[in-house]
């Protein structure tokens, strides 16, 4: 009687584990697909093969990205030796991952595993090396990307770079915050960059315990920045049910010297962040609920939400258009093609221009969109000067001309 019990118990939970499993995939969009939108200009940058997260422009249009390249699969990769529970697998290139599934099993069912950010859930093309920043003058009429050599007794074996946010001082000395996941952790590094060689310079790392699943950063002063967590759960198990539930347990934090304190709420995936050009806004990406938030800031640095636009695609990171104010939003349009990568079939990318953001109606158009066959999984759009440049989380770069 008892083992009958439990069958049932098990019976009745798989199935509802499945019903919530294929309302999560409505709920993404799942099989959506999209109309192409291409600016006639445009090629893809020859350094960048293998992801651009997240892309930061100066004044002068030198643009920072960050690259992620380390080992990852579908929903947990951990650097040797691996975790008790985690299964061992061999690269082609002798790098080993640890897969919370054994990949003979996934890969019958189309799970591909590839290389890329240490960052459960997606694939990437990258060898298994440290990730890099790159840095693009846009300025140049046909402009190469060059990876950023690191001083000052940084261990760039452990840097696997995510967001990024410039800081530019009263000195107009630049400086770099990255996002980073050593061991799977979040900290966020601080960097001086150095023009005529053009190098970064370590300065200093930040630890903070509510610095956790960290995705994105937007720095407003020395030391000063909001953060977003994208995960409640760093168990990519308890993350993936996170997901199914629709929980809406991660926020944005404020961070400073002499205060760190979660500053908004209620987010199923707080994802990228961004500010207005006045500083009075900040803008959240909540890319599971397929929204944009519009925040106030205020003095004490507390945010309080002013609006929500809903868009119909899973966003990503942000940023603002420096000569008109509007929001450029890279998305992910079909986000179970990223999930379960199949090269026949990819991810389709999308970028998005949010117009008039704090009026009654604002106006949303598409800039960029792609089937997959050019450009996968875009994660971030940048403009300077009628000239913009698209990034994505494991696939190419693109730049156009618009």
């Amino acid at each position: 009687m008892g083992k009958l019990v439990a069958l049932v118990l098990l019976g009745v939970g798989l199935s509802l584990v499945g019903e919530m499993f294929l309302a999560f995939r409505e709920r993404v969009n799942a099989s959506r697909e999209v109309e192409p939108v291409e600016p006639e200009n445009c090629h893809l940058i020859e350094e960048l093969e293998s992801g651009s997260e997240d892309i930061d422009i100066l004044p002068s249009g030198l643009a920072f990205i960050s690259s992620l390249q380390v080992c990852w699969s579908l929903l947990e990769v951990h650097s040797r030796p691996c975790l008790p529970g985690y299964h061992q697998w061999r690269l082609q290139n002798g790098k080993y991952c640890c897969l919370i599934f054994l990949l003979e099993a996934s890969s019958q069912r189309g799970i591909r595993l590839y290389e890329g950010l240490k960052y459960p859930g997606m694939p990437n093309f990258a060898p298994d090396e440290p990730g890099k920043i790159f840095l693009m003058d846009l300025n140049e009429q046909n402009p190469r990307a060059q990876a950023l050599e690191i001083s000052g007794g940084f261990d760039k074996e452990l840097f696997n770079p995510h967001g990024i946010s410039i800081f530019i001082d009263k000195d107009n000395t630049v400086y770099l915050y990255v996002v980073n996941h050593p061991h799977m952790k979040s900290t966020v590094e601080i960097f001086k960059f150095e023009e005529q060689q053009r190098s970064l310079v370590y300065l200093k790392t930040i630890k903070h315990e509510l610095l956790k699943s960290v995705n994105d950063i937007v720095v407003l002063g020395p030391e000063q920045f909001y953060a977003t967590r994208d995960h409640y759960f760093t168990n990519s198990l308890l993350s993936f049910f996170e997901m199914i539930l629709d929980l809406r347990w991660t926020y944005v934090l404020f961070y400073s010297p002499r205060e760190v304190k979660v500053v908004a709420k209620g987010f199923c995936s707080a994802n990228g962040i961004t500010v207005s050009a006045d500083q009075k806004y900040v803008y959240v990406a909540d890319v599971a609920a397929k929204n944009i938030h519009i925040m106030e800031k205020h003095d004490n640095w507390d945010l309080t939400q002013l609006k929500v636009i809903q868009l119909g695609t899973l966003v990503d990171n942000l940023t603002v258009d420096p000569a008109t104010g509007d929001i450029l939003a890279g998305c992910h349009p079909n986000p179970m093609k990223l999930l379960n990568y199949n090269p026949e079939d990819p991810p389709g990318s999308e970028v998005l221009r949010i117009q008039n953001v704090l009026s009654e109606k604002p106006r949303v158009s598409t800039v960029y969109a792609n089937n997959g066959s050019v450009l996968q999984g875009t994660s971030v759009a940048s403009v300077y000067h009628g000239k913009i440049l698209i990034g994505t989380v494991f696939h190419k770069t693109l730049y156009c001309e618009l």
